[in-house]
């Protein structure tokens, strides 16, 4: 019974969270769908498509440092401790500004160069630097929208970050639906409207978080304008925790860049049957996903009320409900596989439509195994245990690697070897984690007072 309320709880917490990465899952898309409008679309998509990569690698920093806030925010709620939840608030706000203000200079210093390395130049250059360097420029706004949904999530509040990021994402289309082609009387600015109307949609939210959190909304959670003095031993804590997280994103990146690498030497349609494929597994994944960042707020709060039981209890609710969704979206992929392909427009007997078939193929197998990984993330991420995860994620990975290059060149399997290499990795990180689960060690260290 108590099992089954935990998974209850769990599930609550998870489904407003679902809700806010489905939005920016789409959110991006809808910014390219009205790219894809102007009159050289494929140049603005192509620049467009350089700009999101380095975004990506300038939001590694914030987001482990999220990740360390969460858990830190969990673990004092866990234990009544609202004061303390008030201070590392404080603390990571003021760290988020920090670096937030490095970012935007250091990367509208560097930008072109970065470009030019990944391969853009001329006027694909010139549209992803129209599109980056306002989005660099507020950066701010896009790093704090993430502290603050982080912190509420870690006291178990999804509710009110589901609702903000509705309104961001509603903000969002408006602006960029004006200042891209121009409508409204507002002026087609093109890729450069589509950054300026996210960084506008960005600052209203960040707004609304702080005159909500000041107003009392969430009881022990206040945003405080007035700088105190940094906390040191708080801040080497966020970034012992939170380090090892932002990296772990980076090698599943390295891991994703690898396998369009060796499809490359393939063939152009296995790289674009690729890219297909990853745009269903981000809405795939989107539900385990969330409930793993529920169950890190969940562990992270048992932990803190010295609940160890209750921390296992959620790692099985946890583990029950990522596989039970993941193959179930797993099923709805293997049947619906041409369908879905069928939705972005490609040509049944094109060679681009058997490579994204065969890719979402492999990833309907994978999801169950996929599933277990993403239940035991949380588990580590809410202990702060995240070096385990980053130790983990780094084997994984260092052996799928070679194991693609065998299998699709060595062995003759072509694509179909490059990918299936991927949910083997998996396969390895599950196993690994289901071991670190039973050792228990996860509850015992990791996030400190």
């Amino acid at each position: 019974m108590a099992d089954r309320s935990i998974t209850r709880q769990l599930f609550d917490l998870a489904a407003p969270i679902i809700g806010l990465n489905v939005m920016t899952v789409l959110a991006l898309a809808v910014d390219t769908a009205m790219c894809g409008r102007l009159p050289e679309a494929d140049v603005a998509l192509a620049g467009l498509g350089f700009a999101t990569q380095v975004t990506f690698l300038l939001m590694v920093a914030q987001m482990g440092l999220t990740v360390g806030t969460i858990a830190l925010v969990a673990r004092a709620y866990g234990a009544r401790q609202n004061d303390r939840v008030e201070h590392v608030l404080r603390q990571s706000t003021q760290l988020t500004i920090l670096v937030a203000f490095f970012v935007a200079t250091a990367g509208n210093g560097i930008a072109p160069l970065v470009l030019r390395a990944m391969g853009a130049q001329g006027e694909e250059l010139r549209q992803a630097l129209l599109y980056l360097r306002p989005l660099l420029t507020g950066t701010v706004f896009y790093y704090l929208l993430l502290l603050f949904a982080g912190v509420l999530r870690g006291v178990g509040n999804t509710k009110l970050p589901f609702w903000i990021s509705l309104l961001t994402n509603l903000l969002n289309f408006a602006f960029n639906y004006g200042l891209i082609l121009g409508n409204y009387g507002l002026p087609a600015l093109g890729v450069r409207g589509a950054a300026l109307g996210t960084v506008t949609s960005f600052g209203i939210g960040v707004v609304v978080y702080v005159f909500v959190l000041r107003a009392g909304v969430q009881e022990g959670i206040t945003v405080r304008l007035k700088p105190t003095p940094f906390d040191r031993p708080l801040a080497k804590e966020l970034i012992r925790i939170g380090l090892p997280a932002a990296m772990d994103m980076v090698i599943l990146n390295a891991a994703f860049l690898s396998i369009i690498g060796m499809l490359g030497r393939i063939s152009p349609a296995a790289v674009a049957g690729h890219g297909v494929g990853l745009r269903v597994q981000a809405l795939a994944f989107v539900p385990g996903m969330s409930v793993s960042q529920a169950t890190a707020a969940m562990v992270g709060q048992a932990l803190g009320a010295n609940n160890v039981e209750r921390a296992n209890a959620v790692v099985r609710s946890s583990l029950k409900l990522c596989v039970l969704i993941m193959t179930g979206l797993g099923i709805l992929i293997l049947a619906g596989a041409y369908p879905i392909t069928a939705l972005f427009g490609i040509q049944p007997g094109e060679p681009i439509t058997e490579y994204t078939v065969t890719w979402m193929k492999v990833l309907g197998y994978g999801m169950p195994i996929v599933g277990i990984w993403i239940a035991f993330v949380g588990m580590l991420q809410g202990s702060g245990h995240t070096r385990t995860s980053l130790r983990i994620n780094l084997v994984a990975t260092t052996i799928q690697i070679p194991l693609s290059w065998l299998f699709g060149f060595p062995l003759g399997l072509g694509p179909l070897g490059i990918w299936v290499a991927f949910p083997l990795s998996f396969m390895i990180k599950a196993i690994w984690g289901s071991i670190e689960w039973r050792r228990g060690r996860w509850a015992t260290t990791g996030a400190r007072f």
